[in-house]
């Protein structure tokens, strides 16, 4: 497409967020720039829910594997096995995906540009300038009624724009994408996701072996600065036999963990997934909330275009908090207490085993809300878990 001036809204970042929020807009008559890195793929154990893939339209060639069952796995190597019951967690390839949701935009109508977000200005009228640099290094830029930054944890859009933007909890997650292991159902399964609570692997989050078809993620997170994240998951391969299997790609990145507390800035910036910080705590998850973030912002922007109040803006954030709130804060709950130790690991697993923990852990995961079990449901939930946290249950 040929680039333009002026846009409704330039939306900087170009994964889930941004590029659904670029769909949306473009969908519904406004003119759009979608800027993106170029070869930038996220580190993300890939996982999506049944409700991600219905209220999105993701199309059955883009899930590479179905998910029947969880194994987790405590520090002493002890399992608890969580079959999805009633459901399944769909397995996407983040490479593909992504880019299948840029494409998706396009073909809405969005303008597709490939640079990196340097700066902005504004023009003698007040009038927002986003300015980013090509590939070939030249710096270019156009002006927009509205921004909405999707450039990941601690947006720089964010950043130059937002109070607070820079003051999120990070963990630092690390991936290594590797060719299908040919090995045994005990170390590795192709419907089975494996997760590690084990400080070895992380001190204070969890590993990973997810797989994805033809590929498999394998990764950790964490959020120590010095903890050496690339030779945990060089000892998780060796330790599961996967030392073997060809390495295809390796990333990492930061990812926030608590939701900022302002995602726009009353006039013409908004954040949206990972640059307004709603990643879940204690699971990582990401990508269902990125692409609500991203369909919020498009609803907000719209109105706002078509108001001119700029005080609509704040509306992305209440809508999010009014609807997640709740579960979030439940996850950083649990993720303060499991995490801490080893001790609290091994107890955290046990209680895995537990079949109204599993229950209700995989109704609100695969649909994203709480479980409709009544009081009762949630007091046996809440006593478990007391008497794992306070050590009357044996791990």
């Amino acid at each position: 497409m040929v680039m333009q001036e002026t846009y409704d809204s330039i939306v900087v970042g170009g994964g889930p967020a941004g590029a659904t929020a670029a769909q949306m807009m473009a969908n519904a008559g406004r003119q759009v720039l979608l800027l993106d890195r170029a070869g930038r793929i996220k580190p993300c154990g890939g996982a999506i829910p049944p409700r991600l893939i219905r209220d999105y339209a993701i199309p059955h060639h883009l899930i590479v594997a179905r998910i029947d069952a969880a194994r987790i796995v405590s520090p002493t190597g002890r399992l608890a096995h969580m079959p999805v019951q009633g459901s399944y967690v769909g397995m996407v390839d983040r490479q593909n995906f992504d880019e299948y949701l840029r494409v998706r935009a396009a073909d809405a109508g969005a303008t597709r540009a490939t640079g990196s977000y340097t700066r902005s200005t504004r023009d003698e009228d007040g009038t927002l300038r986003v300015h980013y640099e090509l590939k070939d290094g030249r710096e270019v830029s156009a002006r927009t009624k509205l921004a909405i930054g999707a450039d990941g944890a601690l947006s720089k859009l964010g950043r130059d724009h937002i109070r607070g933007a820079d003051k999120t909890k990070l963990v630092f997650a690390y991936h290594e994408i590797i060719e299908r292991p040919v090995v045994t159902a005990e170390t590795y399964a192709a419907d089975r996701c494996d997760v590690y609570y084990n400080s070895v692997y992380s001190p204070d989050f969890y590993a990973w072996i997810f797989p994805h078809g033809k590929t498999a993620s394998i990764g950790t997170g964490s959020a120590h600065k010095g903890f050496a994240l690339r030779e945990a998951v060089t000892k998780l391969r060796m330790d599961a036999g996967l030392n073997g299997s060809k390495t295809l790609r390796k990333e990492g990145a930061p990812i926030p963990l608590k939701p900022l507390k302002r995602w726009d800035n009353g006039r013409d910036v908004l954040l949206a997934g990972d640059a307004a910080g709603v990643v879940a705590p204690a699971s990582g998850e990401g990508i269902y909330y990125a692409m609500l973030g991203g369909e919020l912002a498009a609803d907000t922007a719209l109105e706002f275009l078509r108001t001119g109040d700029a005080s609509v803006l704040a509306k992305a954030r209440k809508r999010f908090m009014r609807s997640h709130g709740l579960i979030f804060r439940i996850l950083a709950i649990m993720q303060h207490f499991w995490y801490g130790n080893d001790a609290r690991r091994e107890r955290f697993v046990s209680m895995c085993r537990d079949k109204d923990v599993q229950r209700l852990t995989w109704a609100a995961y695969t649909e994203k809300k709480l479980h409709n079990a009544g009081t009762m449901g949630y007091a046996r939930i809440f006593v478990k878990d007391m008497a794992h946290l306070l050590g009357m249950v044996a791990p």
